[in-house]
């Protein structure tokens, strides 16, 4: 595939949405124009099995890549999902076994395949247990010996846990080392992450200078957060997802609240910014819903989508932003009500449910059941004025 050199699009490309460049903006834009194809990458540990609207920003950037005629590809970490990457966490992660991870990846080539044309020469997709299990004590004597303690305990989420008293152990230290190992075995030009990864891909780069005295570059992207300042995902509770239905993806976006349109719109659309000066904050977040679903799911759906979120929230004057409470997976909803003080008791819920009283609003139903359990996420109307969210953790 023919190397695209179109100057826009590279500016575009390592703007927008963009947090840093390393070493810099310039070096990297001068080798995208010089026409010469490069090897970039996107590390994918297998948590989990659904990846959500934080992933979505990887992949929108890996495609314009994929576009300009680069080669690109995705790294599955099946070894370094065992370790669990302890960026931003307070405590350690619970170990994983492979065959949990393995199964956690089973459906990721299905929905990247949304995004990304997995059928051009130049999509890949790598494991990296494949290389790093052969790894013999001698190798990972010589690995470990290319970093330092004082580095390792630079980082700020480590320097929090020790200065509140939690700890920090010794195989946490060894994630930015083993994903430092993924980039040199690849031989890749290119790493792409949040920002958050920002020490993880860095570690790469320095080993790639120390192993094979080479330049490697690293995109780190801006995270989409919310007011508070935290990301959105799994963690938070507030994660949209890639399997999430049109309506759902819809509905979510329209409860953001306002301070997060113009960031929406810079990290997954190529919008104009100012020309949504003209339109109110609730069309933009409209045209921001339609664009996302638009992305994940094709027009059609966003444009149903779009038309049922009008008529269920818009016509019946649903507000977009109300109470949300957690519960867990398997819990009646009663009980969680309940807990929650939304309702005095289960018999107020018995007696709302036999009166026709809880609908259930992303399927468009009455909830007859009075021992309904939590089964992923809920938007109630119960009565007739009170909406609630009931998000599933």
């Amino acid at each position: 595939m023919k190397v695209i050199t179109d100057e826009k699009k590279i500016d575009e490309l390592l703007t927008r949405g963009v947090e840093n460049v390393y070493p810099n903006k310039e070096a990297l834009k001068k080798v995208l124009m010089s026409g010469r194809k490069i090897k970039l990458y996107l590390g994918i540990d297998p948590t989990g099995g659904i990846l959500h609207l934080g992933h979505l920003v990887q992949f929108l950037k890996l495609k314009k890549f994929q576009d300009l005629g680069h080669e690109v590809v995705i790294l599955i970490g099946d070894f370094t999902a065992q370790i669990g990457d302890p960026t931003d966490k307070q405590t350690t992660r619970k170990p994983l076994t492979h065959k949990q991870v393995v199964e956690n990846a089973k459906g990721y080539k299905k929905q990247i395949s949304k995004i990304l044309d997995l059928k051009k020469l130049n999509m890949n997709f790598v494991h990296n247990a494949k290389w790093t299990n052969k790894l013999s004590p001698e190798d990972m004597l010589e690995l470990a010996s290319n970093f330092t303690v004082s580095n390792l305990l630079s980082r700020s989420m480590f320097q929090e846990r020790l200065n509140t008293g939690r700890e920090v152990h010794v195989h946490e230290f060894l994630y930015p080392i083993f994903q430092a190992y993924d980039a040199v075995t690849m031989d890749v030009d290119l790493q792409i992450g949040g920002n958050d990864q920002m020490f993880n891909m860095l570690a790469g780069r320095d080993l790639m200078r120390r192993k094979k005295h080479k330049e490697m570059f690293v995109l780190t992207t801006k995270l989409l957060v919310d007011p508070t300042g935290k990301k959105m995902g799994k963690t938070e509770g507030n994660m949209i997802t890639l399997n999430d239905s049109a309506n759902n993806i819809f509905g979510k976006i329209m409860s953001w609240p306002d301070s997060m349109i113009a960031s929406g719109f810079e990290i997954f659309t190529g919008w104009d910014l100012n020309t949504l000066q003209i339109d109110s904050p609730r069309d933009q977040k409209m045209k921001l819903a339609h664009e996302v679903v638009k992305i994940c799911q094709g027009e059609q759906a966003a444009r149903e989508a779009e038309e049922n979120f009008i008529n269920t929230f818009q016509k019946k004057e649903i507000p977009v932003e109300m109470e949300e409470i957690k519960g867990q997976e398997g819990e009646l909803v009663s009980e969680v009500l309940v807990k929650n003080k939304i309702l005095s008791s289960k018999g107020e819920w018995r007696r709302l449910c036999e009166g026709n009283g809880v609908h259930d609003l992303e399927k468009n139903e009455t909830i007859a059941d009075q021992n309904l359990k939590i089964d992923g996420n809920l938007t109630l109307k119960i009565g007739k004025k009170r909406f609630i969210k009931i998000t599933a953790k």
